[in-house]
């Protein structure tokens, strides 16, 4: 069975100022012409497919002309909901929807009911673990604490149970929207490490033939079955080394894994340039980034006059503006934010209270700390998922 793996859509969402739905709608095109050009059996995606819970109309239309499109040519497609999704509101006609191929699993009580697709060789289990937010699905796994590691532990123990009461040579396919140990984040996924479990091991997909993973945006390999495909744009500058792809994976007649990465179109490359106004005006070597869209660090030791404009005028897809001067560490004008950069909010909270008294907390209140940040990032999931 030929499977085309891909995840976080975000439909809806903008890089910087710049309205991606065209670009969006163009990787749509896309992904309906590869299924049809490279007789592709099945699509998942594997969640965040909004960027928000409550999507812009013209997000909504597009991905009702992707349904449409993926409907019409015959093709099942199984997808979940992931963090930025609202799982009510994707699920919303998931059964009258199912009737026609598009299989949308929203719901966690469900995670073990497969959606069964058949070829030449027998059936094919493809289980939804939609994003499973701990504080919210404790209860349903019945876990003793609300971790990551614990609920998607627990719901894939049911897929397992449930994989075994199936005919035997039945293959199996998990899509999953998590962070995994092992995989390289970027600055535009929201964090989904809330309860101090900041990831969960690949190991906790054992037993099924291929993990379709969601949430992290670089397209990455964590083991010969398990992998994440990546946003099909970038979303942020920190995805400027990125290759926007999706998986085509071959599921053999014995679960064996043949994978192959298939290029997506992007609008524009990203470039991230370093170094003074001038250099930059006048570098030839940066000839090749004139038409990308760009991001400049300068290192000026005095901010210039209208540095942006002058930036446009070489590179007309600017689109942000660091200033980061050249100076010592020990440079007194080095500003606050520097000094913090790369530091969590718990060590900037135990750095403060060495500064305080003179000796850093003890390991008592080390844990007060990490369970007061704890408890303000879960209200803080709480409420975006209320949105």
């Amino acid at each position: 069975m030929r499977l085309l793996h891909t995840s976080d859509w975000h439909l809806g969402r903008s890089f910087h100022r710049v309205n991606m739905l065209d670009a969006q709608a163009a990787f749509i095109a896309h992904l309906v012409a590869t299924v049809r050009e490279r007789d592709v059996d099945a699509v998942v995606v594997a969640g965040d497919v909004y960027d928000r819970a409550v999507p812009p109309l013209a997000a909504v239309e597009l991905f009702d002309d992707a349904l449409h499109r993926l409907a019409d040519l015959g093709v099942p497609t199984v997808m979940i909901s992931g963090n930025h999704d609202s799982a009510r509101r994707l699920g919303v006609g998931a059964g009258l929807i199912d009737r026609a191929g598009i299989h949308l699993r929203t719901d966690p009580a469900a995670c073990a009911e497969p959606v069964i697709l058949a070829d030449a060789h027998g059936d094919v289990a493809f289980y939804g673990l939609p994003y499973l937010e701990p504080a919210l699905v404790k209860d349903e796994f019945a876990v003793q604490k609300a971790g990551h590691e614990a609920v998607i532990g627990a719901a894939m123990d049911r897929v397992r149970a449930d994989l075994a009461t199936r005919a035997p040579g039945t293959r199996s396919v998990v899509l999953a929207h998590a962070f995994v140990t092992g995989g390289q984040a970027s600055d535009s996924e929201r964090d989904i490490t809330v309860g101090g479990v900041a990831a969960v091991p690949s190991a906790v997909f054992d037993g099924v033939d291929y993990a379709a993973l969601g949430h992290l945006h670089g397209s990455q390999t964590l083991g010969a079955r398990v992998r994440y495909s990546g946003s099909p744009l970038p979303y942020s500058f920190s995805e400027a080394d990125h290759r926007k792809s999706m998986w085509l994976v071959d599921l053999g007649p014995e679960g064996e894994i043949d994978a192959e990465r298939l290029d997506c179109p992007v609008p524009r490359p990203l470039a991230r340039l370093r170094g003074t106004l001038d250099d930059l005006l006048d570098d030839p070597d940066l000839t090749c980034h004139e038409e990308a869209w760009v991001e400049a660090t300068l290192t000026d030791a005095v901010r210039p006059d209208d540095p942006m404009a002058r930036l446009c005028e070489r590179f007309p897809h600017t689109l942000s503006l660091v200033f980061d001067p050249d100076r010592a560490p020990d440079d007194p004008d080095v500003s606050y934010a520097q000094r913090l950069q790369g530091r969590s909010d718990q060590q900037i909270a135990v750095d403060f209270v060495t500064h305080v008294r003179g000796a850093g907390p003890d390991e008592h209140e080390r844990e007060v700390l990490r369970s007061a940040f704890d408890a303000v990032r879960t209200d803080d999931t709480l409420r975006e998922v209320a949105r």
